[in-house]
């Protein structure tokens, strides 16, 4: 494995961070509640996908005392759209009545609080405490376990090994947007399928871990 060193990481970050200052989530939302259910909504589905569906939805429905209202069979044509739209609806619905239950229906803002409701795993709770509560974690999706091992940035083959590998290598300052700035390379530049090396901004830090 060829790795970044301290200095190429800090370059890195710092031609992300002229380019994109604030990076966003793409997924819509209007509060710490409606960006969960977003994110677990996401699950195995594209944020355009989503954000199709949970616009509507979340005209309606902003709070889990609202989504209980409206109940699983009521959820379901919102979200029919989405890839395994069955099981994310009682996911929705379960973890809405255990925020009321448990949490006075409001979002808690700590990892472990967060993986007891039902269908948020790591990756949901870590995008929900970076987006909403600011906090530098590191939320290893399919983009980031594929591209910070290529292009030199971290280690592992799993999201946790990745996760704790990028928090140990990247600096401080840029921890808060980084995971962001990964996704949205992953996303938009080096991409599975023909990467644009020719418009890549970092093209000549990467160390190109796997075939380009």
């Amino acid at each position: 494995m060829n790795l970044l060193s301290t200095s190429e990481i800090t370059e890195i970050m710092r031609r992300w961070q002229a380019q994109n200052p604030q990076p966003a989530s793409e997924l819509e939302y209007k509060n710490a509640f409606t960006l969960l259910v977003a994110v677990v909504l996401s699950a195995q589905a594209t944020d355009k996908s989503v954000n199709i569906a949970t616009r509507p939805l979340f005209e309606v429905v902003d709070s889990p005392e609202k989504m209980l209202e409206l109940g699983e069979e009521g959820l379901i044509p919102y979200i029919k759209s989405i890839g395994l739209y069955k099981n994310k609806a009682k996911h929705v619905i379960g973890l809405s009545r255990k925020l009321i239950e448990d949490f006075g229906g409001q979002v808690p803002g700590d990892r472990d609080s967060l993986m007891t409701l039902p269908g948020v795993g790591r990756k949901t709770a870590n995008v929900v405490l970076n987006v909403v509560f600011h906090q530098p974690t590191m939320p290893v999706d399919t983009h980031l376990l594929r591209v910070a091992p290529k292009i030199g940035l971290a280690e592992g083959k799993t999201p946790e090994q990745v996760e704790v590998s990028l928090l140990s290598r990247i600096p401080a300052e840029f921890l808060q947007h980084a995971h962001h700035w990964i996704l949205l390379h992953g996303r938009y530049v080096c991409t599975a399928r023909n990467p644009k090396c020719q418009d890549c901004l970092i093209s000549d830090l990467c160390k190109r871990n796997s075939d380009c």
